[in-house]
This record gives C-alpha cells, sequence and structure tokens, in this order.
C-alpha cells in the first residue's frame, strides 16, 4: 500500500446532496479495493486559476488515503466519468507508509475532538488590581439649603 493524496475540483453549482453522492461513491470504491481512507478534507468554494467549463470558481475536496494503483486507477476512472467533478490530481505521499501509526494519529485525533472543553476559572479580581480601582461614588446626604443670616 502506498499513501496518496487526491485533489477534485468539483461544480459550485452543484447542491450539496449531489456533492455528498460522490464523497459517498468515494468512499464506496475503497471498501471495494481495500483503501484505507485516512481523512476527506472539504475546503469549499474557492475561485480557480482558469475558467475550466466556463466556471470561474469549483468546490476544491482532498483525500487523504492509502492503497493501491488499482485504487487510483478506479477513482481516477470515476471522476473522468462523472460531469459534475471539474478536475481532478492524485499525488504519492508516501511510498511505504507506517500504517499503524497513521491509526494511533486518527485515534488521538478523534479523542482530542471529542474531549469535552474544561470549564473557564470564573475571573478573580487580584487584590492590587482592587486597589488601583477608583473608589465607587459614596452616597452623600442631600445639604439643607442655606438661609440667609437674620439681622437683628
Amino acid at each position: 500500500m502506498r499513501r496518496f493524496d487526491t485533489f477534485i475540483i468539483i461544480d459550485p453549482d452543484q447542491p450539496e446532496e449531489q456533492r455528498q453522492l460522490i464523497l459517498d461513491r468515494v468512499q464506496e470504491i475503497m471498501g471495494q479495493l481495500n483503501g484505507f481512507l485516512i481523512r476527506i478534507d472539504p475546503w469549499g468554494p474557492r475561485k480557480l486559476a482558469y475558467p475550466i467549463r466556463k466556471k470561474e470558481r469549483g468546490f476544491y475536496v482532498r483525500f487523504d488515503f492509502c492503497g493501491t494503483g488499482a485504487l487510483v486507477n478506479e477513482m481516477e476512472r470515476f471522476f473522468r466519468i462523472d460531469e459534475r467533478v471539474l478536475k481532478y490530481m492524485s499525488v504519492l505521499i508516501d511510498a511505504h507508509p507506517d500504517l499503524e501509526k497513521i491509526r494511533e494519529e486518527m485515534a488521538k485525533a478523534a479523542e482530542e475532538a471529542n474531549k469535552p472543553a474544561e470549564p473557564a476559572a470564573p475571573a478573580v479580581i487580584a487584590p492590587a488590581a482592587a486597589a488601583e480601582a477608583p473608589p465607587a461614588a459614596e452616597a452623600v446626604p442631600p445639604t439643607p439649603p442655606e438661609q440667609p443670616a437674620q439681622e437683628a
């Protein structure tokens, strides 16, 4: 087995359901040909460097997987046939990947993603900060109006 990255650009006018069908088909192909899917990384819509089929934008997706040349050939055959896929490219990342190490990294990443967030500590004002704060306005009783002095 070898490790590959495959990038595809999907027609941006396709609804989410159609994009999901493409991703599901790729996962199905990997299951049939004993591939090991590490990650699907949807990058989202981006501007293309040049128009493809009169489209200025495309929806980018990256597949990180381990498999054989037959798997890559079948995936690329599917991408060529499917009109929703504008472009594709497969790149060999590692000729001899360590599958156990990859599985451990995936498990660690999943564990961190599922780990509950720690509650935030309540904010406490330090005594020095409290001393520097301006004093609160004290309640001063109203003064009675002055009466003019009486002459005797």
